[in-house]
């Protein structure tokens, strides 16, 4: 029996003949005007894509694999954070994510009977320590651990506006670290510029900036890269963003010699995160996590409901873990090699937001690069006047977050539930660079409410 494609026997309709009916449909009225819509990033959004509009497909960006659902733990109590992760592990994590507080933790003890079949560790270090690091390699080799450090001077010169100790040193530390065998530990923490309100083609262009400056300086860079991003709530754009992250970070690599693909751990952004009516913050969440899964993330750790003014909890966390093993066990968000293969308005996004990254890099490298460019303040007042730009939109109703600026519910009372400051902190002190500040949306209307709580 001859194979016959699925409705072969239909006609092919073209573009043209698509927008000419569209246009007979709109009864005169301006197609460009009515149906196609402008991104913050400049793309012009149309109503529909065809594939004779199409010349390259971007194939399989990244094969279909099990993401990791990954549960993160702050590390305070050593005791209790082992336990916590025995627990997360037990009940749907795959991976776990420790941030070390100092370098006075016990990692024995830390990760003392933690399985290790599976199972990716990841050490988020907001400090500097060769020593430290040295010891923790060496308990990670000892209990035959799968496990990525995570270490980023840049990132925290971007968040804090100082280095760890100066540039020269760190990077030195890096140098050496880098000549011994140790556990992958280059981090590229971006979840700072999405949070802080940059446009998505902001975001991939300092990724890669910010990648190109451990390139340069760091001399035998022989290990993959992780990369932290945040997602926000623009479905088809955050696909897209992952996606170009991947490929623009595999074309700069292999300028280097650099065989490894990169490792991409995504979580939901906070700055669409909402005080009053919280539990809208699920559904926000699981957008986002579908649309860093689709994009090809090797790891997606959720953000909690109520992480915002909740102390880390049990429930939160079971909730949020919950999203992801329904995404992953009952809707099967892993079992598609490149799923966005063939959806030509993703295929489209991802090769103009890749383009305009790519050109605002060039731009970055042109001008003394990434670390000059922060010095400067450039990078800093970009982010600023795309967040002035969309918080205008929020504040005017344009951008709408429900049972926020739309639809509040005015008897919603909040005052009583903070265990955690929900604002952006003042901390005056001197720094080297002027820090890139995440900021919530939501901030601003939100204390005025809880002003008026007390009336």
């Amino acid at each position: 029996m001859s194979e016959k494609k699925l409705f072969s026997e239909f006609e092919t309709v073209s573009s043209k003949q698509w927008k000419q009916q569209i246009q007979f449909e709109l009864k005169g009225a301006d197609y460009n005007e009515t149906l196609v819509w402008e991104s913050p990033e400049g793309i012009k959004v149309k109503p529909f894509y065809h594939n004779d509009e199409f010349e390259n497909a971007i194939t399989a960006i990244h094969p279909a694999q099990p993401f990791q659902i990954v549960q993160k733990i702050f590390v305070h109590d050593v005791e209790l954070s082992n336990k916590k992760a025995l627990d997360s592990l037990n009940r749907g994590a795959e991976s776990v994510y420790f941030t070390i507080e100092n370098d006075q933790i016990d990692c024995n003890e830390l990760l003392k009977n933690l399985p290790s079949e599976k199972v990716i560790y990841y050490f988020n270090l907001p400090f500097l320590s060769v020593d430290f690091i040295g010891k923790l390699n060496a308990i990670i080799s000892t209990n035959g651990l799968r496990a990525k450090l995570l270490v980023d001077p840049i990132g925290q010169l971007t968040k804090d506006g100082n280095w760890f100790n100066n540039l020269e040193n760190d990077f030195d530390a890096l140098n050496l670290l880098s000549s011994k065998e140790t556990q992958a530990f280059i981090n590229i923490n971006a979840k700072t510029y999405q949070n802080a309100g940059a446009t998505v083609v902001q975001q991939i262009a300092y990724i890669l900036a910010h990648a190109n400056e451990y390139f340069n300086r760091i001399l035998s860079l022989n290990q993959p890269l992780t990369i932290e991003v945040a997602v926000g709530t623009n479905y088809f754009f955050e696909i897209a963003k992952i996606r170009a992250i991947r490929l623009l970070f595999n074309t700069l690599a292999k300028e280097y010699n650099h065989t490894f693909d990169c490792h991409i751990i995504a979580t939901p952004t906070k700055r669409n995160k909402t005080l009053y009516d919280y539990n809208v913050n699920m559904l926000r969440t699981t957008t986002e996590c579908m649309s860093a899964i689709l994009g090809g993330a090797d790891a997606v750790a959720n953000l909690a409901y109520d992480a915002i003014y909740h102390k880390d909890n049990e429930f939160g966390d079971r909730i949020s873990r919950n999203q992801l093993l329904v995404l992953k066990h009952e809707s099967y968000f892993d079992k598609v090699n490149n799923p966005a293969d063939g959806a030509y308005y993703i295929e489209t996004l991802t090769q103009q937001l890749a383009e305009k990254a790519l050109d605002l890099f060039k731009d970055i490298e042109a001008n003394g690069g990434f670390i000059t460019q922060l010095i400067e303040g450039t990078i800093q007042r970009k982010i600023s006047e795309s967040a002035v730009k969309e918080q205008e939109l929020f504040d005017s109703g344009k951008e709408v977050l429900l049972g926020t600026n739309k639809y509040p519910n005015k008897n919603d009372q909040m005052k009583n539930d903070l265990e955690l400051y929900p604002f952006v902190k003042q901390n005056a002190r001197k720094t080297l660079i002027t820090p890139i500040i995440e900021k919530r949306l939501a901030e601003k209307l939100e204390q005025e409410r809880l002003n008026n709580e007390s009336i």
